[in-house]
């Protein structure tokens, strides 16, 4: 079963200066963490700040092409943790058929932010999230980061800036 999330926020790890996207499930308090490169997380943020870049964005593009090739974007789900790095899929339905991809995360959830579709956890990645929240190597332990992330409110988030 797979849950739905929304981003409860993006921000520096304190620890290692890397970005993390804050995931929370929609139906509790549960978070999950995920750390992502500088890059990934200033495409996330141009998205939930709505800044208009000059030019398409790489998110932007993909979006497009996919909706001039008819397709859309049904949903994105984080699919797998194996060896401390996470696995999604892309849904896409195109002319009645639906269509699964391999992305990063990150991506994923660029993609999912452009097209305003749902983003899913597989609750094997959630439970094993929620278990492993170790971070990067040198990074807080699982109960410090727990207690970090669930303690987090609307003015430690910020407003995405990075």
């Amino acid at each position: 079963m797979d849950i739905e999330v929304r981003i409860r926020g993006l921000m520096m790890d304190p620890a290692t200066n890397m970005p993390i996207v804050v995931l929370k499930d929609v139906g509790s308090d549960t978070v999950m963490p995920i750390w992502v490169g500088i890059f990934e997380a200033n495409a996330i943020a141009i998205e939930i700040e709505k800044v208009a870049a000059p030019r398409p964005m790489t998110h932007d593009l993909t979006r497009n092409l996919m909706r001039h090739m008819n397709g859309e974007l049904e949903k994105i789900v984080i699919t797998e943790l194996r060896d401390d790095t996470f696995f999604a899929m892309l849904w896409i339905r195109q002319e009645g058929e639906l269509i699964t991809l391999d992305a990063r995360p990150s991506d994923a959830i660029a993609l999912a932010l452009r097209a305003d579709c749902p983003i899913f956890v597989s609750e094997q990645v959630m439970q094993s999230a929620k278990l492993n929240m170790n971070g990067p190597p040198e990074g807080p332990t699982a109960e410090e980061l727990r207690g970090w992330l669930e303690g987090l409110n609307d003015e430690d988030l910020g407003r995405y800036k990075m």
